[in-house]
């Protein structure tokens, strides 16, 4: 009896279904998988998976139609995915469009006629240090130019199979800097955190982080030891540890970085974590434009597994049972935000949930969970090994400690480097050559643009607040293009969710085209600022309450560079 194409494709369904639980946590895995050999996730997929998990197919739908890197029609074999966000703007992204559309002969959003190649736009793949960047299915190619397009093309071409992993520039990691020479993650003894942490009370680890006065190194800067005190004394025996690893702010990359060169220390200190809050699994939500770290994590673990760092009895512990996992993202920003990054572990679309409650109450699967940045758990281990102490000798009474920080834009030394909190925004700019710049954005496009006059700011959570990036603007640069830049990645990554985000952040942008065209009054420009300001107040997450950041900056600080413009000066 012959088996039929769809008998095939359900047989294969079937052993996915097996392989992640048949539940709704393993739908985004599953459907990662299918899209991954199948370049797409047709109708009848989603139906099957849908009767597999229980589910009904519209729910299926609505999460492949939320994430940008799935699809519900055929791509090409090899998907290539143009970084659009204003670090690989400012070095060249409309030439290498323009060239990618010429040597393909196809537009952003459609597939060669061979079915060979895909051409999309990306938000951020972070290597803004390193851009212009391209990813080409999980491959990175940086500080491309037009001529090398065609190389690039040939070079897939060429390959045998499906995925461009072989025959081509690998990513590489610019040097991270410091004042002084390495980071301080490199004098720290791999397990000498842990060791210090396992010969604690779970109290006494937590008083140490207390007294360290850690605060959270994504951005929002949250006390560390006050969220893992609340799930400690949260009444449920099930508790779960997350590392936030999507990093997706544009202009932000430390996280990489840390990823590529010190994982053991992150999931060293979610092993601590886990400890303090008496949690079995932990999850690293992994973006998905980091696809080509996971193989790196995964051994990394597989390690720590055969060293007795992971799995029963913890470093010789009797009953520290925890062990850690890997959950792909699939590009969605708003995923970074940690109520979302929930939702979309447990398979659904990544929508902010309504706070409260919070995670640490009602997390993961209904559980609490403690959601802390991949920085954030470096740090926890370089706490206990040294001790609170010598962490508060850096930084400020406010901001104790050092922090890792993502330099890109127009700097004659972009990279990643390590400073104390409450170094000035000049004194930045002097360590990595950008001393003429006329701007600063920090904080990337959900933060504040510092103009020069306000260059002696400090860079601290009670002055200039950042999750680590910084956008470094020349004399040149134009102010209204920034903030046009920001608000597109702003209406592309929106979840849609509440109406002053889905409505309010497309009226700026038509905005800033205004202003651009020299078309836009003062009392245009007012009405413009008091919408940005109830989007700040009114929006039900993050990403719309920052969207207007950067233009409510521009439009303070530039106004005699962005008002009466005429035509030909656009």
């Amino acid at each position: 009896m012959l088996v039929t194409e769809r008998e095939r494709l359900r047989e294969e369904l079937v052993k996915l279904a097996d392989k992640y639980g048949r539940d709704r946590s393993g739908l985004m895995s599953i459907l990662e998988e299918v899209q991954r050999r199948h370049f797409y996730i047709s109708e009848y997929c989603m139906q099957v998976i849908a009767d597999l998990l229980d589910l009904h197919p519209v729910e299926v739908h609505s999460v492949v139609s939320f994430y940008s890197f799935l699809n519900e029609r055929p791509q090409g074999q090899f998907v290539i995915r143009l970084c659009r966000t204003v670090s690989c703007q400012m070095f060249g992204k409309e030439q290498l469009a323009r060239q990618l559309e010429n040597d393909l002969g196809i537009r952003f959003g459609e597939t060669t006629p061979d079915g060979k190649f895909s051409l999309h736009w990306a938000n951020c793949l972070g290597m803004c240090d390193q851009g212009p960047a391209l990813l080409v299915n999980d491959l990175v190619f940086t500080e491309i130019t037009p001529e090398k397009v065609h190389g690039i093309l040939q070079q897939c071409r060429e390959l045998f199979g499906v995925h461009a992993t072989t025959g081509g520039r690998k990513v590489e990691q610019v040097t991270a800097r410091t004042e002084t020479g390495p980071l301080t993650f490199d004098s720290v003894e791999l397990g000498a955190g842990l060791a210090a942490a396992l010969a604690k009370s779970p109290r006494e680890v937590l008083a140490e982080i207390d007294a360290a006065k850690l605060r959270g190194r994504g951005g929002a800067g949250f006390p560390t030891s006050m969220k893992w005190r609340m799930a400690v004394e949260a009444d449920d025996e099930k508790k779960y540890v997350v590392c936030n690893a999507d990093e997706g702010e544009p202009g932000t990359f430390k996280d990489r970085v840390i990823l590529a060169d010190y994982a053991d220390l992150v999931f060293e200190g979610m092993t601590i974590a886990a400890g303090v809050i008496g949690a079995r699994r932990g999850i690293v939500y992994l973006r998905a434009e980091y696809t080509y770290l996971r193989k790196h994590l995964e051994e990394v673990l597989g390690r720590r597994r055969g060293e007795g760092l992971l799995g029963t009895s913890v470093g010789g512990r009797k009953g520290f049972d925890f062990d850690i996992s890997i959950h792909m993202g699939a590009g969605a920003y708003v995923c970074g935000e940690e109520t979302a990054l929930i939702e979309s572990l447990e398979g659904q679309r990544g929508e902010p949930r309504n706070r409260p409650p919070f995670p640490i109450d009602t997390g993961f699967m209904g559980h609490p969970t403690i959601v802390n940045n991949v920085e954030t758990f470096a740090w926890v281990v370089c706490i206990l090994a040294k001790g609170a102490q010598w962490f508060k000798e850096t930084g400020t009474a406010k901001s104790t400690g050092s922090k890792l920080f993502s330099v890109s834009g127009d700097c004659r030394r972009p990279g990643v480097y390590e400073f104390p909190l409450g170094i000035t925004v000049a004194q930045l700019l002097e360590e990595v050559g950008g001393e003429d710049a006329k701007a600063v954005q920090v904080g990337g496009a959900s933060g504040q643009c510092v103009p020069a006059e306000q260059f002696r700011r400090t860079i601290a959570f009670e002055d200039v607040p950042t999750g680590g990036s910084v956008i470094v603007f020349g004399p040149k640069r134009d102010m209204l293009e920034v903030a046009e830049n920001f608000l597109e990645f702003f209406i592309d990554e929106s979840c849609g969710q509440c109406t002053p985000c889905r409505e309010g952040v497309p009226k700026l942008i038509d905005g800033v085209r205004k202003l651009k065209k020299g078309q836009c009054s003062m009392s245009y420009l007012k009405e413009l600022c008091s919408l940005g300001e109830t989007l700040q107040l009114a929006s039900k997450c993050g990403l719309g309450q920052a969207a207007p950041n950067a233009l409510l900056s521009i439009a303070e600080h530039f106004q005699d560079e962005i008002l009466g413009r005429t035509r030909a000066a656009v």
